[in-house]
Order: C-alpha cells, then structure tokens, then sequence
C-alpha cells in the first residue's frame, strides 16, 4: 500500500468511527463546480496603482484559454464568468463557441455600472434620468448577451451611495433603484436569475444604496422568484457572522450565489481561504446541511447556489493564484461533508454546548488531502494541479502575450 492509500485508508476509518460515509462525500465533491472570473486573468491592482504582469490576457478570447487551464487541471471549473465592458466582443456567439471549444462554457455576466465618468454620482441612482435610462440600457443589453452565450444568471453590483449627509435624497434613490431592477428583472428569461450583490462601503463612503444583505433580500422579494442575494464574503464590516446571513438566506430561499474571496480588512479580493478558512468551513457547513435538509424548498436552494470566485490578483501570478483558490475552496466544502450530522444534532439536543462546538471544530482539523488525491486521480486529474501547472510551462508559453494585457484601467 502506497502512502497516498494508507494516507486514505486512516480516513475512512476516522470517518466510519464517526458515523460518515466517505463514499457520498466524494460522489458530492465531484459534483462541485466553482467559476472562475475572466477578470480574474488579467492585470489589477489597488485604488493606487495597477500592476503590469507579462503573459496576461489581451482579450476575453485569451482570459478563456486561462481559465481552460485551470478547469484540465482541478476538473472543478467548466464555467467563466464575463464582465461587461471589460470583455465587450464583436461577436458573443463566436466567444461562446470558442469556451465551448475549450471545454468550457459562459457562467455569468456581469454588468458594470461604476466606471464610466458619468456614474461619478449614481448610476440607477443618478439624479438625472439620462443617467439612470443609460445605465438601464447597459443592463438589458447584459441580458441580451446573455441569451446570445447562453448564460442563466446577471450578476449585479450597485456601486451607487453617497459619500457625504444630505448629498442626495436617500428614499428617492431607493426608488429608482427599485424601478431599474424592475425593468431588467422584467426583461429576464424564464430560465435567467438575478442575483443581487451588496455592499455596506466603497466606492461610496456614507451609504450605499444596497449596503447589506437585508436590502438585497428586500430587493430580491418584491421583484419575484427569479431574484435571489448574492454574498461576496469580502463585503461584510468587520465582524459580521457571515455563515448567520448564510443560512437565513438558504431558509428564505433567497441565496443565489457567492462570490467568494478573503479579506483582512475591507474588500480585499485575496486568494480563497488564505485569511479565514474556518469562516469558510462554517459557510459550507451551513449549505450542507441545507442540503441535507427535510425541507424540499431549503435543500433545491442550496443545491442550486452559484458558487464564484471573485478575485484581484494584484501581485499573485493570475493562473496559480486560481487554482489555489479552487484548491482552498474544494478542501473546505470537503471537511463540511464529512461533519457527523447525528452527533451534532444529538450534542445540540442535550444543551452540549462544548460537545457540539467540538464536533464542528474536529471536522475542521480533519487532514482531507487524501480524499481529494483519491478523487482527482480517479478522475485523471493531476494530484497537485500547483505543482503540475508550474512544471507545465504555459507561463513560458504565454510570455509572447508581452506585458499588460486586458484588465482593469
């Protein structure tokens, strides 16, 4: 027996001792699929300065040949999500062919409502109705690309707020929102969702016209079915029990998606995992025991969540920094199906307090690398995709992209 089998053959026994089958936690591990963000290739940076890299995309063409890569090395990842302008094309029939070819397909799109001169003050939000009709009209054409790649989900960020008491009328604003997200909800195919995303500072600093989950969930409840929140976990102040929000979310049926990410202190667009992986960990507790729920409503709402990343790789190389978050992402979900729902259950039963933190807490120290050496390489897909993207020579390969390709400005 070879270390990875004995290595694997301890946790099966970890597992049968607590009352876990390890074969239907490897069976819903395949299942996940995790998108990685077309942005996410290219160059970005802070409010500062963005930072040039050589080999990154020129294109949205290319940030697809990306993100190829990182799906053929973790199997997780066979969507990209797009963001317009940013990857505005001629023709997105042909950009939809070209993932296809590449063994991928087009996830999300993603509107941009924040960097054109004339959203300085509000976009949907604006004062002024030409504003706000120009940034409807960027929306709706969101979802005619939509129908044109064949996505099903518009993922929105309302950057618009204020920065200063009394700049602007607060109530006012609301409504207009409301109407803007009406119209485009409105114009949603039947198979199509909108997915609210929130944001409680920046790039507005005295308030934010959707600043946290409850206003999305607002928004999200008088439009209809088709609208669900978005939670970026880099949104929150400092704090918030963000697997809370998560599951009230699941329990109203209301949770459509992550953009996941790590912060330390604000929004800071890290590498999955890399600051609070037990937050992360108690995230995917939450959704599994969604799924493992009795109540039919709350398990489809969490089998049906989008999971994204949402990154800005400001001095990572782009491609190893995906698919270590990938990586964070996959261990994380991994230890959540394997957490003893009947010892818990049992401990919270009897008031255990320490026993059922225990239980948690234990399922989180669990080593999981041999579950996902055994389901990678059942798969026929590298054991360590870091160590074979970086012995693969496609950076080398790239390079003759030159330095500073299409990415944020």
């Amino acid at each position: 027996m070879n270390r990875m089998d004995q290595a694997y053959a301890l946790l099966e026994a970890e597992c049968r001792d607590r009352g876990v089958d390890l074969d239907a936690a490897a069976r819903r591990l395949t299942e996940l699929e995790i998108e990685t963000p077309s942005w996410g290739y290219g160059d970005s940076g802070t409010r500062f300065k963005v930072f040039k890299q050589a080999g990154v995309p020129r294109n949205a063409f290319e940030k697809i040949d990306d993100a190829a890569v990182v799906h053929r090395l973790t199997g997780a990842c066979p969507s990209v999500a797009i963001h317009i302008p940013w990857d505005k094309v001629d023709d997105y029939r042909a950009l939809a062919q070209h993932a296809g070819d590449c063994g991928l397909r087009i996830g999300a799109v993603n509107p941009n409502l924040f960097q054109d001169d004339e959203y300085m003050l509000g976009s949907i939000t604006n004062v002024k109705p030409e504003i706000r009709r120009k940034a409807i009209q960027h929306m709706l054409e969101c979802v005619d690309i939509m129908r044109e790649v064949g996505s099903t989900v518009l993922s929105l960020w309302v950057p618009d707020g204020t920065n200063y008491p009394g700049q602007a009328d607060i109530r006012r604003r609301k409504r207009w929102l409301e109407e803007a997200l009406r119209e485009v909800y409105d114009a949603l195919d039947p198979d199509m969702r909108l997915l609210i995303e929130y944001k409680f500072f920046e790039p507005a600093f005295y308030h934010t016209d959707l600043a946290d989950w409850g206003m999305a969930y607002l928004a999200a409840e008088k439009l209809g079915p088709q609208a669900q929140v978005l939670v970026d976990t880099g949104h929150h102040a400092q704090g918030t029990n963000v697997e809370h929000i998560v599951a009230v979310l699941l329990d109203e049926g209301r949770l459509g998606g992550f953009h996941f990410n790590s912060r330390k202190y604000a929004d800071d667009d890290l590498i999955v995992g890399a600051i609070h992986p037990y937050e992360l960990f108690l995230i995917f507790a939450e959704i599994v025991g969604a799924e493992r729920s009795g109540d039919q409503r709350v398990a489809q709402t969490a089998r049906a969540i989008a999971y994204m990343i949402d990154q800005s790789h400001n001095i990572e190389p782009k491609i190893p920094a995906m698919i270590r978050s990938v990586c964070n992402i996959q261990t994380q979900f991994a230890k959540a199906l394997l957490i003893p729902w009947n010892l818990l259950r049992e401990r919270q039963e009897q008031n255990d307090v320490l026993g059922a933190e225990a239980v948690l807490r234990e399922t989180f120290e669990l080593d999981v690398r041999p579950l996902l050496w055994r389901i990678r390489e059942e798969r026929g897909l590298p054991v360590d995709p870091m160590k074979v993207f970086a012995e693969s020579g496609y950076m080398g390969a790239i390079s003759s992209r030159g330095i500073g390709g299409s990415g944020w400005s």
